[in-house]
């Protein structure tokens, strides 16, 4: 009777525990199987029950915006620091500390309020063709826009969320004019009019449809590993360039989240941002999605070691988020679609 009484006692202390842990509603542009993983491993670590909602940043951030105290998510996560800046502007997001976060990330990665948090970075690069094009040509993005460029390129649309952010970082570096005159020189050495996704300006530069094109290098990843032998054949064909490696780097762009001005469930988002910078997340994202991790004691997987080492470009990318109603401008102005 003893131990009867006993497991009655346990399982409602096991009840309320789990009562206490609660729920934590996510508004996620991530839509990847192996962060959905993530999420179980959460649950099960903390007891913490995670809803997510997938939906386009843009349509997150309206539902957001729509919604307004009364919106159910805790936190909002998101690909492309203009996506994150834009959130912070329009009020949707709170400022919270964490010792956890400040540790891990990097400065550069995360916004001086803490309004929002790099959780991934992803490395935007030159791939070129292998048979067309001498790696030893190749130096910069600057040297995309020079009217000596002996390449052509392929590149995706200046609305697409990281080529802006790219214009927003070349603005930084050089001023709206330079930024202005690159973008010109950009769209004077295209091999097409912009159009696709990454994976298609990858595929422009295996076929020889261009020579060189600009992509994040996760999507290379993804050729390498695919089940499809074509999609291993374009891996095979593109070599991955980091630019800019002998000045200020190579830029970088990040995924990441904040947490919701509606927040009702805030110490729990906090608990799943801190578990999603340490090193069995990370080494999720770094090993099952080919980005590079935010957390310097984790490895990169052994597909992204194979590209090498490289300079990234440490320029705050708050300031990169601030430039992004020029940077639309700017595209305008260069023509560039």
């Amino acid at each position: 009777m003893k131990s009867v009484k006993y497991l009655a006692s346990a399982l409602l202390v096991g009840a309320s525990a789990l009562m206490a842990a609660g729920e934590v509603n996510l508004y996620s542009h991530r839509h990847y199987d192996t962060d959905r993983e993530l999420y179980k491993t959460f649950e099960t670590q903390t007891g913490i029950k995670v809803n997510v909602v997938h939906a386009k940043a843009e349509e997150l951030l309206a539902r957001l915006k729509i919604e307004g105290d009364n919106s159910p998510a805790d936190v909002f996560i998101t690909s492309d620091v203009g996506n994150l800046y834009d959130a912070k502007a329009a009020g949707v997001l709170q400022s919270v500390s964490s010792k956890t976060l400040n540790e891990i990330i990097p400065e550069h990665l995360r916004d001086t309020d803490g309004q929002w948090y790099g959780l991934t970075k992803r490395a935007r690069v030159i791939m070129y063709n292998k048979e067309k094009v001498d790696p030893a040509t190749l130096s910069t993005f600057e040297a995309l826009g020079d009217a000596n460029f002996p390449y052509k390129i392929a590149m995706r649309t200046s609305a697409n969320a990281y080529n802006k952010s790219l214009i927003g970082a070349m603005i930084a570096h050089h001023g709206e004019a330079g930024a202005l005159a690159w973008a010109k020189g950009v769209v004077a050495n295209m091999a097409r009019a912009p159009k696709g996704n990454d994976r298609d300006q990858i595929r422009a530069a295996a076929s020889g449809e261009a020579d060189v094109a600009v992509a994040n290098t996760y999507y290379v990843g993804r050729f390498v590993t695919s089940s499809d032998p074509a999609d291993r054949e374009v891996a095979q064909k593109v070599g991955i360039f980091f630019p800019n490696q002998n000045d200020r780097g190579t830029h970088v762009n990040i995924s990441g989240a904040g947490v919701t001005k509606s927040a009702k469930n805030k110490e729990n988002a906090m608990k799943l941002l801190e578990f999603l910078v340490s090193p069995e997340a990370q080494k999720n994202f770094a090993h099952a999605n080919f980005e590079y991790p935010v957390n310097s004691a984790v490895e990169i997987s052994p597909v992204v070691k194979a590209w090498g080492t490289f300079k990234e470009d440490t320029l705050p990318l708050s300031a990169v988020g601030e430039n992004g109603v020029k940077s639309v401008k700017i595209a305008q102005e260069a023509q560039w679609k």
